[in-house]
């Protein structure tokens, strides 16, 4: 049983990454897979598809790399964890490497990044830091 899905999955892509898969499976649920079409909307990831495995649900992940062979994603941090949430308001927002990496920010209107939820004018609960 995995204490905290999110960090998992975020474990998982990056293990990936590093050692070149061109794609990894996890486990499904509606909030990782929000959290991925985040990344597949910022480019992070190519795609993700929703398929079951011996009766379980599981999110097919494929991986971007650049031309050289480089993972497009070379960090991720976990930064609200179960045991300690990280809520921050709309004038706290970070900004991650100077506005090249992005914070995914799960708030009122679902989950976005942290430019997004500065557009909207909200704070929120942030999942994670993605360079």
């Amino acid at each position: 049983m995995v204490t905290d899905p999110i960090a998992d999955l975020l474990v998982r892509i990056q293990n990936a990454a590093r050692r070149g898969k061109e794609s990894v499976s996890i486990p499904a649920s509606r909030l990782k897979a929000e959290i991925l079409r985040v990344l597949k909307d910022e480019g992070f990831i190519s795609s993700y598809e929703q398929s079951v495995e011996a009766s379980h649900p599981t999110l097919l992940v494929q991986l971007r790399y650049i031309n050289d062979g480089q993972p497009v994603i070379t960090g991720m941090r976990r930064i609200s964890r179960p045991g300690k949430r990280v809520y921050v308001g709309k004038r706290e927002m970070p900004k991650i490497m100077g506005g090249m990496g992005l914070a995914i920010v799960s708030n009122s209107k679902g989950v976005m990044t942290d430019q997004a939820s500065r557009q909207a004018n909200l704070g929120g609960e942030v999942l994670c830091h993605i360079w």
